[in-house]
């Protein structure tokens, strides 16, 4: 019985650090503005409303982390990858979340 229960509500957290060892592209959904205040470095800042019809040119990564100031704008930037077909999409939250795995 408690199985079910482990299985339901077991977690489904990404290893962001393990993606990024691994050379997944980060890219940065805010605005060249807000970008430029600060990012994650090596990111690529690529603004939400750009998203969709750059989607053919990140194909070519194995992984993809997206970022924005809150998670919400990351959160429909891989919503709209993976309707363009990329399933390697992950959802990093906050540029400063992503940066907190970023090896210096």
């Amino acid at each position: 019985m408690f199985s079910i229960f482990k299985n339901l509500f077991k977690s489904t957290a990404v290893d962001l650090s393990q993606l990024i060892k691994d050379g997944a592209a980060i890219i940065d959904v805010r605005s060249k503005a807000e970008f430029a205040t600060g990012h994650v470095k090596g990111s690529i800042n690529i603004p939400l409303e750009q998203i969709a019809s750059n989607a053919d040119k990140l194909k070519k990564h194995t992984a993809i982390i997206v970022c924005c100031r809150s998670g919400n704008r990351s959160g429909m930037a891989q919503r709209t990858l993976q309707s363009k077909g990329l399933k390697n999409v992950t959802n990093g939250g906050s540029w400063q979340n992503v940066n907190q795995y970023i090896v210096k």
